[in-house]
């Protein structure tokens, strides 16, 4: 199989897998949790849950993945995004719900961070250009998910939208087990749980001790804290203002298309002019446009802000990847992508954790504003921490 063809089948990957993921999540996930009777909190809870097991199994996942292959790794990932969906239907109070989401939530925390130490290997001196372009496969699935799982809850109801996510899921593993890569490492796969918890803790080391790596993984989560609390509010702000599930699933489409449409440019972008001006721009335009939502009830002005959202989301994401990979040593990518994956997925999970606390004790205007002044405060640390 040529570089070219792995490649494309690598992101082919991404979109049904995405595709799968995203179906359950947005709007679905949050409204499914309120007809089981959730208040915010619990919303917040069931949301984060999934983005919990990132924060535990990413950086292992990484660091693993430098030492076993990316292969064996990934493959765990995509049975995890394959089979989960077939068992929403059968959920029936919020405590299953919660568990359910831990479990699927390795899928992106096992897969993710393997994917992305992949490309990077693969596309060593169009890093920024590779990144975008997978990045923009995973988002491509992951803004179809929104409108069709909004649609589907809407015209067939939960059920069905479950089941359509398990089949778009196993689509992803049938690609994925088409794609041939190289074997992984032979100098640790077999020699025993010793020499390969000693390589793991070293890579460990090496990667908590990159302060620019962990700046540019904390911009990350910044932005990430907002993502994790329109997936779990928006929907739930939406049908408070008059839309209906279809059209908030739409307001998460126009996001990822805006993302999807994005990536490929500012990555390369960013091989040009460098990654640092980006992330600050993408961060002040998350910022701005996040603190207008809850202002806003209207489905043209909603579609407008949550469009910028996504716009600024490309910015920061097809920057911040590419440099951690940049900032990493070669046989430690891994185990920082993965460290990048875990800083993030703390904000995704605090995201909705914390919209959920500040919503029910304030308002959406002032929870939406205390978190967009989180992002502004990130940009400013990175901007000081991380020198050129």
């Amino acid at each position: 199989m040529t570089q070219t063809g792995g490649f494309l089948l690598l992101c082919g990957v991404g979109v049904f897998c995405f595709l799968s993921y995203n179906l359950v999540r947005m709007p679905v996930l949050a409204l499914f949790a309120q007809s089981l009777g959730a208040g915010p909190e619990s919303i917040g809870l069931v949301v984060s849950a999934s983005t919990l097991t990132g924060v535990l199994l990413k950086l292992p996942g990484g660091a693993l993945s430098d030492i076993y292959g990316r292969r064996v790794l990934m493959r765990v990932g995509v049975i995890a995004f394959g089979l989960p969906p077939f068992v929403y239907p059968f959920v029936s109070d919020l405590d299953m719900l919660t568990g359910l989401r831990f479990l699927h939530g390795a899928a992106t925390a096992i897969f993710g961070p393997s994917a992305l130490a992949t490309v990077a290997d693969m596309y060593r001196e169009r890093r920024g250009a590779a990144l975008g372009w997978y990045s923009a496969s995973t988002q491509g699935g992951a803004l179809l998910g929104p409108v069709l799982g909004g649609w589907l809850v809407y015209a067939a109801g939960f059920p069905t939208t479950f089941l359509a996510a398990g089949i778009f899921g196993c689509i992803g593993l049938l690609f994925f087990f088409s794609l041939r890569m190289n074997p992984p490492p032979p100098e640790y796969r077999d020699k025993g749980l010793g020499p390969v918890l000693a390589e793991m803790w070293k890579g460990f080391r090496v990667v908590a001790h990159n302060t620019r790596v962990l700046m540019t993984s904390a911009t990350d989560a910044a932005k990430m804290i907002a993502n994790g609390a329109l997936m779990a509010f928006l929907p739930i702000y939406g049908v408070s203002v008059g839309l209906n599930p279809g059209e908030v699933g739409l307001l998460f489409g126009i996001q990822g298309i805006t993302s999807f449409l994005s990536k490929p440019v500012m990555g390369r972008t960013s091989d040009r002019v460098g990654r640092r001006p980006l992330i600050l721009l993408g961060l002040a335009i998350c910022a701005g446009t996040f603190v207008l939502i809850p202002h806003v009830s209207g489905l043209p002005s909603l579609l407008t802000l949550s469009a910028g959202f996504g716009f600024g989301e490309a910015v920061v994401s097809s920057s911040t990847s590419a440099l951690v990979a940049d900032l990493s040593e070669l046989r430690t990518l891994g185990a920082g992508m993965g460290m990048q994956g875990t800083i993030m997925d703390i904000g995704h999970a605090s995201g909705p954790l914390l919209a959920g606390l500040l919503i029910a004790h304030l308002s959406y205007q002032g929870a939406f504003a205390v978190i967009a002044t989180i992002q502004v405060i990130a940009a400013g640390l990175f901007w000081a921490l991380v020198r050129r």
